[in-house]
């Protein structure tokens, strides 16, 4: 019997870390135990199948509360980022309705926001939504302007997840709690990648993803401050697990998985955001000093390196991501990539139509490597020449008419 080899495809350099992370070898090897021999419901409090279960379970509690200065009885266990805003903001407008029926946010906020604010406002809630600057980041003051007395939450995520743009999480926290509102950020992009600290920033409700931080798909956490204390109404009913804020049987696997995930990252946040940024302006320089007419989106001092959304002039975002095709990217939030409207975050930062369809994001992180920046940077300098070539609007470009002179002839 001799063992046939699969001749394994080349696989594209993976430059969509927004979207999510590969899962780090070391999150694997912890994972391992609990996909195995140690199978007990962490919730079995009769055995010693149960009690290992759930001394892991809060070991990694542990180790998540420890990443952002919280206290392990904040960590509440979810299936993700996504579940941990809808109960953050759909759970904190109920539970303070009676006297309380305002919330803000902002426009370039991740979709599951947006969506939850939508429900919130169908049901008679009132939802204010911030604009932003065209650098990405909201008016403090603006904000500070637009809290009512009956305002209840302010949602504003720290980490933008297509431009990158980190928004002022710790002068946010102070207004909200001078005006005593609660405070809930998105962190999915954040945390492990820059430091967060809920009481420095006086966050009072956070979101946490497993697999944008090198962790398990299906599991995330929610932060929810203890004192003063935030009440939220439960979004799911059952056996009371999580402090009857989110019942189900907790994953064991995948919580163990995420607290590794997170040990790791507060560990090794230092190295790994020093080489991110090296990488970063490895390729931005690197496309900038041969490629005319190109924007970086977003404020870029005020942005997490690991994110750099670049618009191409006279290209469309589509045709350049399909030429790449040795490489994968996006042209903005994984969630809303099927459809061909421009990106909302690019539109909220003011950008015209055509500027928000050439653009594209690269992700560079943990097992990103120099030789993938320069292979990524040669091959986007070739297809952009070659995407232009065959544009009759650079040609004019080139030529010196202005474009926005032209008018275009209505069918």
């Amino acid at each position: 019997f001799e063992a046939t080899s699969i001749e394994k495809p080349n696989r594209p350099i993976y430059l969509d870390l927004q979207a999510t992370t590969p899962t780090d070898p070391r999150v694997l090897d912890a994972m391992m135990p609990y996909l195995t021999q140690q199978y007990g419901n962490p919730h079995s409090r009769t055995h010693a199948y149960g009690w290992e279960a759930e001394k892991a379970v809060e070991q990694a509690r542990a180790n998540i509360a420890d990443l952002i200065g919280a206290d392990p009885k904040e960590i509440i266990f979810t299936s993700g980022a996504t579940e941990s805003n809808n109960i953050s903001i759909k759970g904190v407008a109920r539970f303070y309705k009676s006297n309380k029926k305002h919330i803000i946010t902002t426009q370039i906020e991740h979709k599951c926001v947006l969506d939850s604010c939508r429900v919130l406002a169908e049901e008679g809630f009132d939802v204010t939504y911030l604009p932003v600057k065209p650098s990405g980041l909201i008016d403090l003051n603006l904000l500070a302007e637009t809290i009512r007395p009956d305002t209840s939450l302010v949602s504003i995520m720290t980490v933008n997840n297509e431009i990158g743009v980190t928004q002022p999480v710790k002068e946010i926290g102070q207004i909200c709690r001078s005006k005593k509102v609660f405070f809930h950020t998105d962190a999915a992009q954040a945390i492990g990648k820059i430091p967060v600290d809920v009481n420095e920033m006086n966050i009072d409700l956070m979101s946490i993803s497993g697999h944008k931080i090198y962790g398990p798909k299906g599991v995330g956490v929610l932060y929810v401050r203890r004192k003063p204390r935030v009440r939220v109404e439960a979004l799911q009913s059952g056996g009371g697990q999580e402090r009857g804020l989110r019942s189900g049987t907790v994953p064991t696997p995948l919580v163990v998985g995420l607290g590794e995930a997170c040990r790791i990252a507060k560990e090794e946040m230092e190295y790994d955001a020093k080489r991110v940024k090296k990488l970063s302006q490895r390729l931005v320089d690197g496309i900038m000093e041969k490629v005319q007419h190109v924007v970086r989106n977003g404020d870029p001092s005020a942005s997490y390196p690991g994110c750099v959304n670049l618009s191409f002039a006279y290209i469309e975002g589509e045709s350049l991501l399909m030429a790449l095709k040795d490489i994968a990217l996006s042209s903005g939030s994984a969630c809303t990539s099927a459809s061909l409207e421009p990106s909302y975050v690019l539109r909220a930062l003011g950008a015209d139509d055509d500027m928000a369809h050439s653009s594209i994001r690269f992700g560079i992180g943990r097992f990103t490597t120099e030789e993938e920046v320069d292979f990524v940077v040669n091959k986007v300098i070739q297809h952009v020449d070659k995407l232009r070539e065959m544009s009759p609007l650079w040609e004019m470009v080139q030529e010196g008419v202005d474009l926005k002179s032209i008018q275009w002839s209505q069918h």
